[in-house]
């Protein structure tokens, strides 16, 4: 069971208006929700350039531009660090981002760290240095998932509510079987769409559900994928989220091509890589897939190649050698 934390860079700007409700109760008094959020990804890169060679990193960052109620030119930038792991040096890291933005952009920056690791001792809300009588000290925001209330965070009505309760779902992982995943998975996915989110943030939701913690047991995620066809009765969709991991994965795979150094070139080594790196696995989980569906339900061999996202033809294959 996998936990990827790379998904809140997608989900954050899926639901960054609930992001800010959720946090500021007068967020309708503070913040211009008819002016655009600008998500300064490729900006913050450059301040803190990424090393290409890391496709999970242990922590994700986001800076976004949004406008206050001022006044038409009155902007704030909100940075958020979503933080896996403990780290000794996060508060430092933190400082950093801090003075870096400030000094580029000369604006008022509010921050967030959510920590979403197990640690119970972590739990870094400030920075502070001091050397023969100067002193500065930097306080930042700060959200620890794994002492939140389950039960507060089911009640409420925001989505990222949602996002809280799976990462805090995410966290029980080794202490609960995969079964009891599975049904804790199955009651948040009836939660959200009995909440009556407009569709866009079902589905972005639904996504970082399906995908931010990975069965070990691939007929669970079998289970699940119909569980969100009959919930929203409808055939399972790739979703914005989805399309962020499928994105990633094909980079994985050029990477692999690329180090393999192909003697016709960097494009057959980008083919060698998607090849191998993508369509080896993609092939193994349709064929897993179709084989449980086969075992598992009465679906026609064309309302499973729809479910699985494969042709008829092979669905009948794989009919025929599990015969």
């Amino acid at each position: 069971m996998k936990r990827d934390d790379s998904l809140w860079k997608a989900i954050l700007e899926d639901v960054f208006d609930d992001f800010l409700r959720f946090f500021f109760e007068n967020a309708e008094e503070l913040f211009d929700f008819n002016k655009p959020f600008e998500f300064l990804d490729k900006e913050l890169e450059q301040l803190f350039p990424a090393n290409p060679d890391d496709f999970s990193p242990k922590y994700v960052d986001k800076l976004v531009k949004v406008f206050t109620t001022q006044g038409d030119e009155h902007w704030i930038l909100v940075h958020i660090e979503v933080q896996g792991s403990s780290d000794n040096d996060f508060a430092h890291r933190m400082f950093q981002y801090f003075y870096r933005i400030y000094d580029k952009y000369q604006r008022p920056i509010t921050a967030f760290a959510i920590l979403t690791d197990k640690n119970k001792r972590f739990k870094p809300n400030h920075f502070e240095q001091q050397y023969l009588g100067t002193r500065i000290r930097y306080d930042f925001n700060l959200y620890k998932i794994l002492e939140q209330d389950q039960d507060t965070l089911a009640q409420s009505n925001n989505p990222f509510a949602l996002v809280i309760l799976t990462a805090f779902v995410a966290l029980k992982k080794g202490k609960i079987s995969e079964e009891e995943l599975l049904s804790q998975k199955i009651n948040l996915l009836k939660r959200l769409v009995s909440k009556g989110f407009e569709r866009a943030k079902i589905e972005a939701l639904m996504g970082f559900l399906k995908l931010y913690v990975r069965f070990g047991k691939i007929e669970n995620d079998v289970k699940f994928d119909i569980e969100i066809e009959q919930t929203l009765n409808k055939p399972n969709q790739t979703m914005g989220i989805v399309e962020f991991v499928l994105e990633r994965e094909r980079r994985i795979g050029e990477k692999k091509g690329l180090a393999k150094g192909e003697k016709k070139g960097i494009e057959k080594g980008i083919e060698k890589g998607i090849e191998k790196g993508i369509e080896k696995e993609r092939y193994e989980r349709n064929y897993a897939f179709v084989q449980t569906l086969l075992a598992e339900t009465d679906f026609d061999d064309a309302k499973i190649a729809l479910l699985v996202s494969v042709t008829v033809e092979f669905v009948q294959k794989v009919r025929q050698q599990t015969q």
